[in-house]
């Protein structure tokens, strides 16, 4: 089978950092589906990985955490799912990717496509929708109020992946007031058009940002991209007894400023339970199945903005690129395999 992949990781500009090769096809078996790939999307997970970690000796190391797909064969333990099905899922960091014609992925990660989408706008979704539902709802429990705070979440990176995901489900799920940070007209008018009821401006201090929007300490923060640069002013802006969630990766973070106003804070890594094989692994496939019905009713909408095609180490290492360069506003999406 195709499948995009490389054997030393390191930067983009080297012509071994994604190349097209063949691999064996693999075979289903216990809960897992043989899915034959139509369309993958890009996350900075990719570029990390392939960044810095190799593969086992003489192997190819395959990307990809996000896919849209048809069953075409189950093992012998699988319940959900059957032949012909159309299926949509992020995979596990622990197995090889989905930038391959053919994918083995755990069942229980794995829910049904919307049917009112194109593989390529389905494909935008399953890694941020189920980073950002995570967030909230299992981590930051923003259903449950923050007494005396404002019921609000500050979401920064508005415009990223987990952003423009994060803004839709806080506005379909909830009733908080979503206060989104973009710096572009570009990015601040799409954060907009996804429903944040506020827009700051991260590139100016965001604690005189949100302060001058005369709505009180927000209860909630969640953070997808440069924490570090934006932890004091978070400590600041937030509310006593908040809670505060992040998802990227400084390379230190000293929580102790937050010791003040008893917040709590909260990692998020999507990977972490197919990683560990948690006993509520199957939670994925429940997130994914109730963001599809979201999206068939209306209520959420594909976070797609590119769409590069066919599937091959070109077009994957121009996402890479775009990705890379921190000015990507919602999806990038590789469809097809020529």
């Amino acid at each position: 089978m195709k499948a995009v992949a490389y054997q030393i990781p390191g930067n983009l500009d080297r012509a071994d950092a994604l190349v097209d090769v063949t691999l064996e096809k693999p075979v289903a078996q216990g809960r897992d589906l043989l899915v034959s790939v139509e369309a993958v999307s890009v996350n900075p997970v990719d570029y990390k990985v392939r960044r810095n970690v190799p593969p086992a000796a003489g192997e190819w190391k395959v990307l990809g955490w996000d896919a849209v797909g048809t069953v075409v064969e189950t093992g012998e333990a699988v319940k959900n799912f059957k032949p012909g099905d159309q299926v949509w899922y992020a995979g596990a960091i622990n197995r090889p990717g989905a930038n391959s014609e053919f994918h083995l992925v755990d069942e229980r990660i794995v829910g049904h496509k919307p049917a009112s989408l194109s593989n390529a706008e389905a494909a935008a979704l399953p890694l941020t929708a189920i980073t950002a539902w995570e967030a909230m709802f299992d981590r930051l429990d923003v259903k449950k109020s923050v007494p005396g705070a404002a019921n609000a979440i500050l979401i920064i990176g508005g415009a990223g992946g987990v952003g423009s995901i994060a803004i839709q489900l806080a506005r379909a799920l909830t009733d908080l007031t979503v206060i989104a940070t973009a710096s572009r007209p570009e990015t601040r008018q799409w954060v907009k058009q996804l429903g944040a009821h506020h827009v700051v401006d991260h590139s100016k201090p965001l604690a005189a940002e949100v302060e001058a929007l005369g709505i009180g300490k927000p209860a909630f923060v969640f953070s997808t991209t440069e924490t570090l640069q934006h932890l004091a002013e978070i400590v600041e802006l937030i509310a006593p007894q908040g809670r505060f969630g992040l998802i990227d990766d400084p390379d230190v973070l000293d929580i102790s400023p937050f010791k003040r106003k008893s917040v709590s804070v909260h990692w998020e890594l999507m990977f972490t339970r197919s990683l560990f094989g948690t006993t509520d692994m199957d939670a994925q496939s429940h997130l994914l199945n109730e963001v599809t019905r979201l999206v068939d009713e209306g209520k959420i909408r594909t976070t797609l903005t590119d769409v590069l095609s066919p599937i091959n180490a070109e077009k994957l290492r121009k996402a890479h690129a775009i990705l890379e360069s921190g000015k990507a506003r919602g999806k990038i999406v590789v469809e097809g395999w020529g």
